[in-house]
């Protein structure tokens, strides 16, 4: 049942929070949200008389993306406590768990939009206390045209901040490309596991994945290798959540930006969730909407990941790969899988060329690609060494050393 569902999703939010408690939850159904009140006459009886009778209740969650300002304030002077649309507890739990700089200025750019209409309230409520002069003395600027100004300046201040940020990322992406790691993004619906595959994948064990709605509100840039030794960069995103509000999609997208550099997505899928189907979905339409280049979308890997809580499992999707972050089932070839894709989207080959140990050939190889192994023959004076690289780099070592032995592809890996 779609309804379950959406109430067992909005007690987790709420159990996302420290000192937040569901204590009751029932399903109602809604009728045009921008109407003053959300429910029909009934509905609406039977929650204030359930409201009444839990005395120990502090704030309403209705779980609609966005109520009006009004629809607000009717509400809770109808109920005598706060309440909360899905935007609001959704920027709530940014707000605590955002770290950096730049999630806590995305955080407020998202602020912005609910503090414009609770100012409207406030602005109306003004006027009918006042019904005299609604100018701010000797200004000409009425109380609600002073505080749009402030409000304006401040997103003008946030938006700059952030642009900022971004300058000095993209700074920071010229050097990572400048020694051409390759960047994997690994994304999905909140909590489907994208923190703990990561560690499994890079083994760093300063990760610590917490089992909680958006626990991961900064890019993170973690390093591991795949199997013929390559060094790729894993980069930890926002998760999705269905029906996230836009304003909060849009605020973040300069964390999102961020994608759109990277060399594969890997989709990480918790195959368990009862709503998987929907989940992919969710994810699927805001990678769209983020203008991702083409070859992104269509290389992209497929990840079910807990698979351990499913016996015999086997999935659906022809290219998925069955893995368990936990445990560590399947990441072998989730590795080989992410290599073959990385090697067709970059360019890069892995072969092996003999060299003349006399020459510069070595030094040049170990600054201008990535020297896997080297196994010398001091009889001939030759070494046989086995390299990752881009074909540019391919290009400059034909034309400089035109002498040497043809170089043989590894074998493993078709090219």
């Amino acid at each position: 049942e779609v309804s379950e569902l959406q109430i067992a999703e909005a007690v987790a939010l709420v159990d996302t929070l420290q000192n937040w408690t569901v204590l009751d939850k029932t399903i109602l159904p809604t009728k045009n949200r921008n109407k003053k009140f959300v429910f029909g006459k009934g509905n609406f009886q039977v929650l204030t008389e359930k409201i009444k009778k839990l005395p120990h209740v502090t704030a309403v969650f209705l779980n609609v993306e966005r109520i009006s300002s009004l629809t607000k304030k009717e509400l809770e002077s109808a109920w005598g406590v706060q309440v909360f649309d899905r935007y609001t507890v959704v920027l709530h739990i940014f707000r605590c768990n955002a770290r950096t700089k730049e999630a806590k200025l995305q955080v407020a750019l998202a602020e912005i939009p609910l503090l414009r209409s609770n100012l409207k309230n406030e602005a109306s409520q003004r006027d009918q206390q006042r019904g005299g002069s609604r100018y701010i003395m000797g200004s000409g600027e009425t109380f609600l045209e002073t505080q749009n100004r402030v409000l304006k300046e401040r997103e003008l201040k946030i938006r700059n901040a952030l642009e900022k940020l971004r300058r000095k990322r993209a700074l920071l992406r010229t050097r990572r490309r400048k020694f051409e790691f390759p960047i994997v993004s690994v994304m999905g619906y909140t909590n489907c596991g994208k923190t703990t595959l990561i560690k499994a994948l890079t083994g760093e064990a300063g990760l610590q994945p917490r089992d909680q709605l958006f626990a991961t509100l900064d890019i993170t840039a973690h390093t591991g290798y795949l199997p013929s030794h390559m060094a790729v960069i894993y980069v930890d995103t926002i998760g999705f959540l269905t029906d996230l509000p836009h304003n909060l999609v849009e605020s973040f997208s300069a964390t999102l930006e961020e994608v759109a550099y990277s060399d594969l997505i890997v989709h990480v899928r918790d195959i368990t969730h009862p709503e998987t189907v929907l989940q992919k979905a969710t994810v699927l339409s805001v990678l769209r909407n983020l203008n991702l280049p083409s070859h992104l979308l269509d290389s992209m890997v497929e990840v079910h990941n807990k698979v351990d809580l499913i016996e015999r499992y086997k999935p659906a999707e022809e290219n998925a790969l069955a893995v368990s972050a936990l445990h560590g089932h399947g990441l072998e070839e989730l590795k080989q899988e992410i290599e073959k894709k990385i090697l067709a989207a970059t360019g890069k080959k892995i072969l092996t060329v003999n060299i003349n140990l006399e020459g510069p050939q070595l030094s040049w190889l170990y600054k201008e690609a990535t020297v896997q192994e080297v196994e010398v023959m001091p009889e001939e004076g030759t070494a046989r060494v086995k390299v990752i690289i881009g074909s540019s780099a391919f290009g400059k070592y034909k034309n400089l050393f035109p002498n040497r032995k043809k170089p043989t592809t590894d074998p493993l890996l078709k090219l």
